[in-house]
């Protein structure tokens, strides 16, 4: 069975009334301040601070390296963001990634610079696969040749491969998500595009051929659903541009997980409150029709209003919630939980389990930027990365 919304509303109360008592329980072993600490103790408990990240712009995504090294995410949401991908640095300082050059974006270098990162995750190998948008300023139609998928060795700090997404994409394209399936002879990235206009997709690359596929343009579980508004931090968050009425945050695809043995991808649209599922077999077969793999989307109900997802080895999908400043849980028998909440998790977005059973999110502080406060920075660096101890293990 699904959990109703005045359960989850009922439910978010009760987590933030529950937090001074779970913060009371917390284990009292030294907070650790640098980015990856591993730690032996494996008792499931509350959020509690993992490193920061002093990061010059709002950093959406977070990947962290099995040795410990931690990378951030910062999409181009304008021209003025000095570089999109950043290394965490001990004490909490982020250096442009591979280097500041590489950040630059360059239109007549579209497959050598990177334009706008929302996201990143490490393979089975530990080789860092970053999501490029191509958006130089955050909106307008992506660079051509500039959205890209790009394999990066870490031990080497360099560029191994680069899978161009052009042929997946559309003139109001906005990537967002990315995951990565390397195993069992096949090697397989889901992204999701949230659209500029609310109009979102799934893309299913073939990371042998290069084959791309557009899948669920226009389906009711990839666009942003009407009349919905989002809340975080107690405030509606809308777009006030010049004297134009307030518009509400429009987000198509954009939060995927998958499941354990890869065979099912879990997706939800920025705004929208339902959690869906499909076949990520069908996604890529060259013989299935778009209304094939329409056909075979699953609605699993609702979750609440959520950024990025990921699972577990229990085939558990976590939810950033961002209404609540909390992550939650969706349980294979249906049931949502929220597991904790925090007032330092503004704007819940990315989510890392490391091999010790660290479940990582990041604290994006989105709903404080410009756009969505009269043109007001209300941002305030550093970043929060929290952390709480799981009972399982992250899907690799």
């Amino acid at each position: 069975m699904t959990l109703a919304r005045r359960d989850l509303l009922a439910a978010g109360l009760t987590g933030a009334a529950a937090l001074s008592a779970s913060r009371a329980t917390a284990r009292t072993e030294p907070e650790k301040t640098g980015p990856g600490a591993v730690t032996t103790d494996r008792t499931p408990g509350g959020l509690e601070l993992a490193f920061t990240a002093d990061a010059p712009s709002t950093p959406t995504g977070l990947a962290i390296a099995r040795g410990g090294r931690a990378f951030v995410m910062m999409p181009r949401f304008d021209a003025k963001v000095p570089y999109t991908l950043g290394e965490v640095l001990p004490g909490g300082g982020v250096k442009p990634y591979p280097d500041l050059a590489t950040n630059q974006p360059d239109t007549t270098k579209p497959q050598a610079s990177l334009f706008h990162v929302p996201n990143g995750v490490f393979d089975r190998d530990d080789t860092l696969w970053l999501l490029d948008a191509g958006l130089p300023d955050g909106a307008g139609p992506p660079v051509k040749g500039g959205a890209k998928l790009v394999q990066m060795d870490i031990a080497q700090n360099r560029i191994l491969r680069m899978v161009p997404l052009e042929s997946g994409i559309t003139p109001t394209s906005s990537l967002n998500d990315l995951r990565i399936d390397i195993r069992d002879g096949y090697a397989r990235a889901y992204i999701t595009d949230q659209g500029q206009d609310g109009e979102g997709a799934i893309l299913a690359v073939d990371l042998v051929t290069g084959r791309v596929v557009r899948r669920l343009q226009g389906h009711a579980s990839t666009k942003s659903q009407k009349g919905l508004t989002k809340f975080v931090e107690g405030r509606a968050v809308v777009q006030r541009k010049g004297g134009a009425p307030p518009r509400p945050v429009q987000g198509g695809a954009n939060g995927i997980a998958l499941s354990p043995d890869g065979r099912r991808l879990y997706y939800a649209p920025l705004i929208g409150r339902h959690l869906y599922a499909v076949d990520t077999a069908a996604l890529l077969d060259p013989g299935a029709t778009d209304a094939a793999v329409a056909a075979a989307v699953e609605d699993l109900g609702e979750k609440g209003m959520t950024g990025g997802l990921t699972t577990d080895s229990k085939d558990r999908v976590y939810l950033a919630m961002q209404e609540f400043n909390a992550v939650g849980r969706r349980n294979p028998d249906g049931s949502v939980e929220i597991l904790a909440s925090d007032p330092r998790l503004i704007w819940a977005d990315t989510f890392w389990i490391t091999q010790d059973r660290w479940l990582h999110i990041s604290s994006a502080q989105v709903n404080r930027r410009p756009e969505y406060n009269g043109g007001e920075d209300r941002q305030q660096p550093p970043y929060a990365i929290l952390k709480m101890r799981i009972d399982a293990d992250p899907v690799l």
